[in-house]
C-alpha cells in the first residue's frame, strides 16, 4: 500500500516544466515549485518584458522573485525516494505540441511511441501493451508514431486503403477497386511496395554510382586545383627571379653607360681646358706684342724706330685653330640615342614575349570532362531511352489519363480526380512522375493541337497566368503545335517539317534540349543551348477537346 501511495502521488515531486522530479526545489511566491535551473531559465526569457510568471498558474510577478531553495521539500523528497519514488521512464512524458500523443489517454496525454496501421491509432507504453499480449493485436503492424494515419483512409468510404492502383497510380481501398477503379490493373500496396522499393533500390544504386563517379572526378579536380597553385607559385617564383636578374643585368649596364659617359666627359673637358690654357697664353703674348708696337709706333726718333723694329714685329706662330673641333648640343647625344635604341629594342621584346607569356598562361586549362556528343541516329537515342508516366496529381480535370497513365485526352466534360495542390486548376497540362537529369530520350505521339514540354517542378499550377503555361514563362520550354519552340514567352519558328512523332533529347548536365521529327528518319527541328538549375519534368499540354497525346513505348 505505501509503496502504490507514493506511486499515486508521484506527479505532485514533479517539476511541470522538465516533467523529472524536483532538483533544487524552490517554491515562488504563488506556491508553486519547481526545479531551481529550470524556473530560472524560464525567467530568464522573461528578462525583456520585466514581467515574471508562473509557468502553471500564470500570476505575475514585479520584480523578479529571489529564489531561495525549499529545505523541507528537498529533504522530503531524498526521504521519498528511499521509498521508491524515481522519476518517471522517458517514455512516460507528457506529449508536447511537436509530439504524437497517445489516442487513449483520458486525461493529459502522454507521448506516443507507437502508431498502429491497423487500429490507425497511436499509444503510449501503458496502451501499447495489449499489442504485445494479446494474440490477435500481436499481427498488426506497428510503425514509429505518426501524425498522418488518416492519410491511409479512403475519403469515399471510409476504408483503410490496403490497395493500389497502377491504372491510376494512387492507393485505393477494396471497395474502390470494385467501383470507379473496376476493371483496372490493381495490386496489394504491399506488393507495389516491394516493386517500388526494387525501384528505390535501383535508383539508390545509380545515385551512389554518380556519387562516386562524382567524387572521383572532385578528387581530379582538387588535384588539378592543387596542381595549378603549385605550378603558378612556381611560375611566380621564377619569373621573379629573372626579372631580378634582368633588373640588376639592367643596373649594371646603367652603371657602366655612366661612368663611361662620365670617363669621357672628363677627357673631353681637360682636353678643352688644355687648349684654352694655350689660347689664353696666345692672347697675352699678343696683347703684350700689341703694347710694344704701340709704343714703338709713338717714337719719334726715326733711327730708333727702324733700330727696334725689327725685333718688335716678329711674331711668334699662330695656334692652329683647326683643332678646334666645336660640336654645339652635340656631344653625348649619340650616346642619348644609342641607350633610346635600346630601350625601344627591349620594349618590343618585351611585348611580344609578354604577349607570348600571356597566350601560354590562358592556355592552362582545367581538364573537365568533356561532354559526350549528341547522339546521330535513332538507335543511338535509344540506348538513352527512358520510360515517362504522367502524374495524375498533376493532371487538369479536363483531361482523361489512360494506357497506365502514358496517354491523356482532352475532354469536353470534367473528370474526377480528388484536391491536390500539384495539379492545374487551368490550363489543360499535365507533368510526368518522373524527374530527369543526366541524358535521356523520350517521344512522344500527338493528334490536334499540343504543347510538348519540360519544365522545373516549381512551375506555377495556379489560375490562368503566363506563369502557369509550358513555354510562357522561364521555367519551361515547348515545343508547340505550330511549329514553333516557345521560352519565357519568345517563340522561334522551327525549320524541320511537322510531324506527328516528336522525338526529345536531354542532356541535363550539357543543358541540351533538342526536339526531333521522328519518322524513318530523324531531323533535327531544334536545339536549345542553356544551363537548367533544376532537375525537369517532362510536360504535355493539350488545346482542343479531342486533342491527345501519349508518350510512346520505345522498344
Amino acid at each position: 500500500m505505501e509503496q502504490k501511495g507514493v506511486h499515486l502521488n508521484q506527479e505532485t515531486f514533479c517539476c511541470s516544466i522538465c516533467l523529472d522530479l524536483l532538483k533544487d526545489p524552490v517554491t515562488i511566491p504563488c506556491g508553486h515549485s519547481y526545479c531551481m535551473n529550470c524556473i530560472k531559465s524560464h525567467w530568464d526569457g522573461e528578462d525583456e518584458k520585466n514581467i515574471y510568471s508562473c509557468p502553471q498558474c500564470r500570476k505575475a510577478f514585479i520584480p523578479r522573485p529571489v529564489l531561495e531553495k525549499n529545505t523541507m521539500l528537498a529533504d522530503l523528497l531524498e526521504e521519498l525516494k528511499k521509498f521508491g519514488l524515481q522519476a518517471a521512464p522517458a517514455d512516460h512524458c507528457y506529449a508536447g505540441p511537436e509530439d504524437v500523443a497517445c489516442d487513449f489517454c483520458t486525461e493529459r496525454k502522454l507521448k506516443a511511441v507507437k502508431s498502429c496501421l491497423v487500429c490507425l491509432a497511436s499509444y503510449c507504453e501503458k496502451h501499447l501493451q495489449p499489442h504485445y499480449d494479446v494474440a490477435p493485436l500481436k499481427k498488426h503492424k506497428l510503425v514509429e508514431p505518426s501524425e498522418k494515419l488518416q492519410e491511409n483512409i479512403c475519403s469515399r468510404h471510409d476504408e483503410v486503403m490496403k490497395m493500389f492502383c497502377r491504372t491510376d497510380q494512387q492507393c485505393i481501398c477494396f471497395l474502390c477497386s470494385l467501383d470507379e477503379h473496376k476493371g483496372h490493373d490493381t495490386v496489394s500496396a504491399a506488393a507495389e511496395r516491394t516493386e517500388r522499393q526494387r525501384e528505390l533500390e535501383l535508383s539508390r544504386q545509380q545515385i551512389q554510382q554518380r556519387i562516386q563517379e562524382r567524387d572521383k572526378d572532385v578528387e581530379l579536380l582538387q588535384q588539378e586545383v592543387e596542381a595549378i597553385n603549385g605550378s603558378a607559385d612556381k611560375a611566380v617564383e621564377d619569373t621573379e627571379k629573372i626579372f631580378t636578374q634582368l633588373i640588376r643585368l639592367m643596373e649594371r649596364r646603367r652603371s657602366d653607360v655612366k661612368q663611361q659617359i662620365r670617363s669621357q666627359q672628363e677627357t673631353e673637358v681637360s682636353r678643352v681646358k688644355e687648349l684654352q690654357e694655350k689660347l689664353e697664353q696666345e692672347i697675352t703674348e699678343l696683347k703684350r706684342k700689341d703694347a710694344e708696337l704701340k709704343l714703338l709706333s709713338h717714337t719719334e726718333d726715326h733711327t730708333q724706330f727702324l733700330h727696334n723694329y725689327p725685333s718688335v714685329s716678329a711674331l711668334s706662330e699662330a695656334t692652329d685653330s683647326s683643332s678646334i673641333n666645336i660640336r654645339p648640343l652635340r656631344y653625348f647625344e649619340d650616346v642619348t640615342a644609342a641607350v633610346s635604341e635600346l630601350r625601344d629594342q627591349l620594349q618590343d621584346v618585351l611585348t611580344q614575349k609578354g604577349t607570348n607569356v600571356s597566350l601560354t598562361v590562358t592556355e592552362v586549362d582545367v581538364l573537365l570532362p568533356q561532354p559526350e556528343p549528341e547522339p546521330k541516329t535513332r538507335t543511338e537515342f535509344l540506348s538513352y531511352s527512358q520510360e515517362i508516366t504522367l502524374d495524375p496529381n498533376t493532371v487538369n480535370r479536363y483531361l482523361l489519363l489512360s494506357e497506365g497513365n502514358r496517354k491523356f485526352t482532352r475532354m469536353s466534360d470534367i473528370q474526377f480526380y480528388p484536391d491536390h495542390p500539384d495539379r492545374f486548376t487551368y490550363w489543360c497540362q499535365v507533368l510526368s512522375r518522373e524527374s530527369l537529369t543526366g541524358r535521356c530520350y523520350w517521344e512522344v505521339g500527338w493528334r490536334g493541337r499540343v504543347f510538348i514540354a519540360v519544365a522545373y517542378k516549381n512551375i506555377s499550377r495556379i489560375g490562368e497566368s503566363y506563369e502557369s503555361v509550358f513555354g510562357y514563362n522561364h521555367k519551361s520550354w515547348a515545343f508547340l503545335f505550330q511549329n514553333n519552340i516557345c521560352h519565357n514567352n519568345i517563340q522561334t519558328a522551327v525549320s524541320g517539317p511537322p510531324s506527328s512523332r516528336v522525338g526529345v533529347y536531354l542532356d541535363h548536365r550539357a543543358g541540351i534540349l533538342s526536339f526531333y521529327s521522328v519518322s524513318e528518319t530523324m531531323t533535327l527541328l531544334h536545339r536549345v543551348q542553356t544551363t537548367f538549375t533544376q532537375p525537369l519534368h517532362a510536360g504535355l499540354g493539350l488545346y482542343w477537346s479531342g486533342d491527345t497525346a501519349e508518350f510512346c513505348k520505345l522498344k
